[in-house]
């Protein structure tokens, strides 16, 4: 395209085709709306104004953007805007092998990684239906809860920290610290862990972890309880979430709501124990549930599951067969034409995998249901009505990652 003064200007450059080019600052889309819900939501009445929260904002927990309609200081609406953290994790899975699924997987759930790369592994051995080694079974279950509780203590500081609060924050990175260099010596990695295999586990259990794992687990009970107090004790942390974002359970269950969110609302539903997998069957653990649904009672839950996985990884420990830690499988698989679909209870949830097979080394087809796309639904529901300076505290109580959501 050549303008008046005979520069060429790009066929890439938008203001080609948009007059004025939209940015994440401008909460209006430069476009006519496209469905009645936009019309809707972009179309202000009196008093009303648009705020674009986010993908920049560090309490939007990644890169969630968010446009609020508020009248005044009070939120009577929200659009989620995805896609800013985009891959197309999917579709690269059926583009390589198996074992490379894995890999791609890990940043899903980045804060909680061993439960996104868990979903090839066990869709692949569904559908070879292959026996995996119970050492290897009782080191997944030992290695989940652990991610776990790293994922949930530093939920707490991150609730903490968009109420105002750093102290949390830093107590939570503490504990996070602990458990992920503990992974580290046993995996090699700190975040993006790569550890599960088809048929078992990369290595088995080494000196340094173990060495690591039993200093933690003499103060663990302790220092959860020291953080607890730190916010439970706290009228500010405690008058800003009780009562706020209240969940209630038909709401939780039409919206597909599960994890944490869902048993705070009362509904006692926990993959482990609704569907069970691995050696869940054989470990002694309580599901806990809230009846109140607000964020102080997602806050509360967490607290309580954790406690839970502590007692997993006791029994872990003191159960663990010996043996081996890979089942024997060719490098090269080829799996017969098939489909399966399964489940784990990652920290935020019912995390899901639909995957099938044509007989080839690569996945014909692999669908990740992620538990936090469904919480982000929840947003819309719970902040109308609520303060600007709340939804904050709401949408942090549901804990979402954006990995999966934008996948």
């Amino acid at each position: 395209m050549t303008t008046d003064r005979g520069t060429v200007r790009s066929l890439d450059d938008p203001n080609i085709f948009v007059e004025t080019p939209a940015t994440i600052f401008d909460a209006v889309p430069p476009y006519p709306p496209r469905t009645e819900r936009e019309a809707e939501f972009y179309h202000l009445r009196d008093g009303e104004m648009l705020l674009n929260l986010g993908p920049q904002h560090p309490s939007t927990h990644g890169v969630l953007r968010v446009v609020l309609k508020v009248d005044g200081e009070r939120v009577t609406d929200l659009d989620p805007v995805l896609g800013y953290l985009h891959r197309g994790v999917e579709k690269i899975c059926e583009n390589g092998d198996w074992h490379q699924a894995i890999s791609n997987c890990d940043p899903l759930e980045y804060v909680a990684s061993m439960f996104s790369e868990a979903m090839p592994v066990l869709a692949a051995e569904k559908l070879l239906d292959l026996q995996v080694p119970r050492r290897a079974e009782y080191i997944r279950v030992l290695c989940w809860e652990l991610n776990r509780i790293a994922s949930h203590g530093l939920f707490m500081g991150w609730l903490a920290l968009d109420l105002g609060g750093l102290t949390p924050l830093l107590y939570g990175f503490i504990e996070r610290d602990t458990i992920v260099e503990m992974m580290a010596a046993l995996t090699g990695q700190r975040m993006l862990f790569n550890y599960l295999r088809i048929g078992g586990v990369n290595r088995d259990l080494n000196h340094d972890f173990l060495s690591r794992l039993g200093d933690w687990m003499g103060k663990a009970a302790v220092e959860l309880e020291n953080e607890a107090k730190l916010l439970n004790e706290n009228e500010i942390f405690v008058r800003r979430t009780k009562g706020m974002g209240t969940l209630d359970r038909e709401a939780a269950l039409r919206l597909c709501v599960t994890g944490p969110n869902l048993r705070a609302a009362g509904v006692p539903y926990d993959v482990r124990r609704a569907h069970p997998y691995s050696v869940y069957p054989e470990l002694d653990f309580d599901i806990p549930t809230r009846e109140e649904g607000d964020s102080y009672a997602r806050y509360l839950l967490r607290i309580d599951e954790i406690r839970e996985s502590i007692r997993i990884i006791d029994q872990c420990l003191h159960e663990m067969p010996d043996g081996p830690i890979m089942a024997k499988i060719p490098r090269l698989i080829r799996i017969p034409p098939g489909r399966a679909f399964i489940s784990v209870e990652s920290p935020r949830g019912q995390y899901s995998c639909y995957a099938m097979s044509d007989g080839s080394d690569q996945p014909f087809r692999l669908r990740l249901h992620d538990p936090s796309y469904f919480t982000l639904q929840a947003v819309g529901h719970l902040l109308p009505g609520n303060l600007i300076a709340d939804s904050m505290a709401v949408m942090a109580s549901l804990d979402p990652i954006m990995g999966g959501i934008d996948k």
